[in-house]
């Protein structure tokens, strides 16, 4: 051991009165962290692999499990800090990467949190959402400048091809791979039944799912795998992943122990080979090819389907998004830093990227002053994590928001941060069957499909509030904003007025 030991995270705590040894954790952790000790007739742990799950604590019959962080860490110090230190002892052993899951964890501002919304009150009075018409139906897609009328005096409402939300959200890119089957079918059902969209992520569409193809968007990313005809027809619309937020600048990866069977065929790569999409699409290195693929795209869908281009948001955002509302696109996905993933350089999603809502209000603003917004809708996401984040988002200028983070916890994902792992105990994140079956995809939908019947309710309410009836009056509205502990450059770029004002 010597320098290269590492006391373990966490610690299981075990309550020998309340244990019965009835192995129930033994057998639903895949980290192996529970055993049997038939020599001591009683259970005992190996900590050093427990993840913090909290899949054991959950199932435990008689309460007998609680995980807690452990207190034993080096020396205190301000400048290295005990996470700093561990990682620094990781990479002296291994000399390899760090890998880490989810979104960025770190303590950075999250502007949502300091944005309020303003409420109406005499002058303006609110809106009963529940006696009064509220529209959260959202269209995505290119929109004309202006009203056209026929000889005749009718509106003509011949628009290029759109989507059509019942509220102004949809679950966000999760590729067949990454996640399972069981969660894929999931988000398929609850997108059908919400009215809505998933993403099929990366990794291709599953043969079971096409039955969902009018509530799905189909992503070709630099590795086009699972890219074909049938595949392009499938979806409602067509997204090109240039980047995410928590790794922009650099491609994916899915190991090759969770490319097996349906995995495999559904790729189109052979079974146990590494998935790795490059950091570029190797056709694409400037806007006028980026054009190229978007209009090769709609040539071959028939111009039947929207096109959306996904992007990280970085610190020229505005100039990217200007581009690519002039490439063709119908949609721009922008992926804020605190996206999640199932696997990242730590490094890269720990300090590449900026917030999600800088990023929407200086892309709003300069496709306003450019006179194009019109030519393209905007997509946000990046820890969009309630309605309120949604009705903040819609109001800085976004069209809709794409979630994913909150799908999978609504799922039953506990953020024990080891996707990259492929041993998820809630059974997402994971490809084993023995995992996998643990999500119910009938329970796992109908959850889904609640969280976001809440959210709308509460979309309605908070708009109701304001004394807004619709999400189109909604969009764009920063008069409704206001700021708290943000200085004037925060301010200036989200456009908004500090409380008070």
């Amino acid at each position: 051991m010597g320098v290269e030991f590492l006391y373990p995270e966490y610690e299981v705590i075990r309550s020998t009165d309340r244990c019965i040894a009835c192995r129930v954790c033994e057998r639903q952790c895949a980290n192996e962290v529970h055993s049997y000790s038939a020599e001591r007739g009683a259970m005992i742990s190996d900590e050093s692999k427990c993840v913090n799950c909290q899949r054991c604590v959950s199932l435990c019959p008689t309460r007998a499990l609680k995980i807690v962080r452990s207190d034993c860490v080096l020396k205190a110090n301000a400048n290295w800090s005990n996470d700093t230190i561990r990682e620094i002892y990781k990479q002296a052993n291994s000399g390899g990467v760090l890998l880490s899951s989810m979104g960025n964890p770190k303590s950075m501002p999250v502007y949502w949190d300091r944005i309020l919304i303003n409420a109406s009150q005499v002058t303006n009075p609110p809106i009963d959402p529940l006696r009064e018409p509220m529209e959260t139906r959202v269209f995505l897609g290119k929109k004309p400048d202006r009203m056209t009328r026929s000889p005749d005096g009718r509106l003509v409402c011949d628009l290029p091809p759109q989507l059509e939300l019942s509220m102004p959200v949809m679950f966000s890119a999760m590729s067949y791979g990454s996640i399972s089957y069981n969660a894929h079918a999931s988000l398929a059902r609850a997108a059908t039944e919400l009215g809505t969209y998933y993403n099929t992520g990366e990794g291709g569409l599953h043969e079971d799912f096409y039955k969902y193809g009018a509530h799905t968007v189909v992503q070709v990313a630099s590795g086009r795998f699972g890219v074909h005809e049938d595949y392009l027809e499938a979806g409602a619309a067509i997204e090109i992943k240039m980047g995410q937020g928590a790794k922009p600048g650099i491609g994916g990866h899915l190991p090759g122990t969770k490319i097996v069977g349906d995995v495999s065929r559904t790729r189109m790569i052979p079974e146990g080979s590494d998935a790795i999409s490059p950091a570029p699409h190797h056709d694409i290195y400037s806007i006028e090819d980026l054009r190229q693929l978007v209009y090769s795209l709609k040539e071959a869908t028939e111009y039947k389907k929207p096109i959306i281009v996904k992007v990280a948001a970085v610190h020229n955002i505005a100039a990217i998004a200007s581009g690519i509302a002039r490439s063709g696109a119908d949609i721009i996905a922008i992926d804020g830093f605190r996206g999640g993933t199932g696997a990242a350089p730590t490094r890269i999603r720990d300090n590449v990227g900026i917030p999600i809502e800088l990023a929407l209000a200086s892309v709003d603003r300069r496709l306003r002053d450019e006179g194009i917004r019109n030519n393209v809708s905007l997509v946000v996401g990046g820890s969009v994590r309630s309605s309120a984040d949604v009705v903040k988002a819609v109001a800085l200028g976004a069209d809709a928001c794409y979630v994913a983070t909150a799908a999978v916890l609504a799922l039953g994902c506990h953020l024990c941060r080891t996707c990259q792992t492929g041993k998820c105990n809630w059974g997402i994140a994971t490809q084993r069957p023995d995992l996998v079956k643990r999500l119910n995809p009938d329970i796992g939908s109908e959850r889904l499909v609640n969280l976001m019947t809440a959210w709308r309710r509460e979309i309605m309410e908070l708009m109701g509030g304001m004394g807004i009836n619709s999400i189109e009056a909604l969009r764009g509205n920063r008069l409704m904003l206001r700021g708290v502990g943000l200085n004037e450059k925060e301010l200036e770029i989200l456009g908004i007025s500090h409380a008070g004002e």
